[in-house]
């Protein structure tokens, strides 16, 4: 008979008995606070009949409070260093998975079962890009629970007219809204990073925006300083199209990409008739 798993990894145990250095070349900070991981767990509403995605495994530390949570949780994990340790902290879960490669080159849609959640400790050099992708790819997850630099969360969050309001929280904020957000000390990562993290949730409300909406978001904000109508004139749309695109949604013709909300962007691809080869 199998023993059931421990309650608690010992993050700080497994670094030590397996002889694991952090490579911060992969965005390594591997976090020591467990507490923080079961957090991670309830902010992502995990239940028993869930399954997980899990992006940067490491020691397996957020990875075994999922698999004491859930139906079952696909673990990505590009460092086979963390062999040994991940089997160790997640002996005994027979519905955890680890699929060994770099998470930007994985094949999400081919994931079985269909993940339903997706909670990580991202690489945070690669943070945003992982969203936008789970958000747009993964159709059936409805709620996720990420650790990321902070001003990364304050970017996915911003409000219009922001500094910190970009392409990344356009294409965000249309298919999810916030469901939560905690500070995370430094000092809870081996080793400490050199910037401050954000625990934040996020829940579906609605599809991810088009192809066509994200192409032309992606254009808007190519040149962030110049008026909307001068980006998207730039990336080869008709001026006087867009002007009148714009006054037809009630938007002034000299608007900046960063003071139009989200919404307004897949009603601007559709009255343009932008396609994502535009």
């Amino acid at each position: 008979m199998v023993s059931p798993p421990p309650e608690r990894v010992g993050t700080q145990r497994l670094m030590e008995r397996h002889g694991i250095r952090p490579d911060t070349d992969l965005g390594q900070h591997f976090l020591l606070d467990e507490n923080l991981a079961d957090l991670a767990v309830r902010m992502a509403e995990v239940g028993p009949d869930d399954v997980v995605l899990e992006i940067g495994a490491g020691l397996g530390t957020l990875t075994a409070a999922l698999g004491r949570t859930a139906r079952a949780v696909h673990a990505l994990e590009v460092d086979p260093r963390m062999r040994a340790p991940l089997e160790e902290a997640t002996a005994g879960m027979d519905g955890v998975r680890v699929h060994w490669g770099d998470c930007m080159k994985a094949d999400l849609e081919a994931l079985d079962p269909a993940p339903t959640r997706v909670v990580s400790n991202l690489p945070y050099h690669v943070a945003t890009p992982i969203v936008i992708d789970t958000i747009c790819r993964l159709p059936l997850v409805t709620h996720w629970a990420l650790m990321t630099q902070r001003e990364v969360a304050d970017r996915w969050l911003a409000d219009p007219g922001s500094r910190l309001y970009g392409g990344p929280s356009v294409v965000i904020q249309l298919a999810c809204e916030s469901t939560g957000r905690r500070s995370v000390g430094r000092e809870v990562f081996s080793p400490r990073p050199r910037v401050d993290s954000a625990l934040v949730g996020l829940g579906r409300v609605a599809p991810a925006p088009d192809a066509a909406t994200r192409s032309l978001v992606r254009a808007a904000f190519a040149v962030r300083r110049k008026t909307l109508v001068n980006a998207l004139g730039q990336a080869g749309a008709d001026r006087h199209a867009v002007r009148a695109a714009l006054e037809g949604l009630g938007l002034d013709a000299a608007v900046r990409p960063e003071q139009v909300a989200p919404a307004d962007y897949p009603r601007l691809a559709d009255a343009l008739g932008w396609t994502s080869a535009a």
